[in-house]
């Protein structure tokens, strides 16, 4: 895909950026907040740079890490609140996406989650769908794991061929991902985890397969539009061959 530029540094930008936001929890611990209070910033901060991503660097598909398929693991009070604030910004969203020119998308399993929020979440890719393909599209990665999306990928094909719909023959790297959760979604160019954990976690990893990382120690929560800059400056400089030589 081609690189759009950014309006305020002038550098080269990722179409599509991916990040796990991480650090909620130990935010408030440090500051001496049950770990709930951390979420509720971090949800705030998720529409700040949301905005920034799409506004001033002009990023087409924002892909953020809400809630994996190993955070069901938690505290039940904590599950509770990630899982009201996600009903209260869905809510939110879907009185401005046509407005503000979004598009809200889900990545994961969402069987696993309440009616409740199941019908807000169809509602939500109602209006999605119906707005126009070239507005920015966030992916909401919620009951989400690289490794279940595979899993499922794969079910699916399996269905298809028993089905004789396809055949194991012509399965192909392009075919399969069009069987995923980001199929008509770009592969991201820059995976940026916040928090100062050096690992992915279980994170999109069919289509990181050539994507930039950026690690930065700042928790989530404290996470500003400046930290989105240095990650694209540091991306700017990267040489990506895709296994070729330049």
């Amino acid at each position: 895909m081609p690189e759009e530029k950014n309006a305020a540094a002038g550098t080269a930008s990722p179409r599509h950026i991916a990040i796990i936001m991480d650090g909620n929890g130990r935010w408030a611990t440090q500051r001496g907040l049950p770990r709930t209070a951390g979420h509720k910033v971090g949800a705030e901060n998720l529409l700040k740079i949301a905005y920034y991503c799409k506004d001033v660097v002009g990023v087409k598909y924002l892909t953020v890490y809400a809630f994996s398929t190993e955070n069901w693991k938690r505290a039940t009070e904590e599950v509770n609140v990630i899982m009201l604030l996600l009903d209260h910004y869905l809510h939110e969203f879907i009185e401005v996406m046509a407005r503000d020119h979004f598009r809200i998308c889900f990545f994961g399993d969402l069987s696993k989650l309440s009616p409740k929020l199941k019908k807000i979440a169809a509602r939500t890719d109602e209006v999605s769908n119906a707005l126009p393909k070239d507005y920015c599209r966030l992916n909401l990665c919620i009951n989400y794991g690289g490794r279940d999306e595979i899993l499922r990928a794969a079910r699916k094909y399996a269905a298809d061929c028993a089905q004789g719909i396809r055949t194991p023959e012509e399965l192909d790297e392009h075919l399969f991902s069009t069987y995923l959760d980001s199929d008509e979604v770009p592969d991201p160019e820059l995976i940026i985890r916040p928090s100062g954990e050096l690992r992915l976690s279980n994170f999109l990893l069919w289509q990181c397969a050539y994507s930039e990382f950026y690690f930065t120690d700042t928790l989530w929560p404290d996470f500003t539009t400046d930290e989105i800059d240095r990650a694209i400056a540091s991306y700017a400089k990267r040489n990506r061959r895709f296994g070729g030589v330049k």
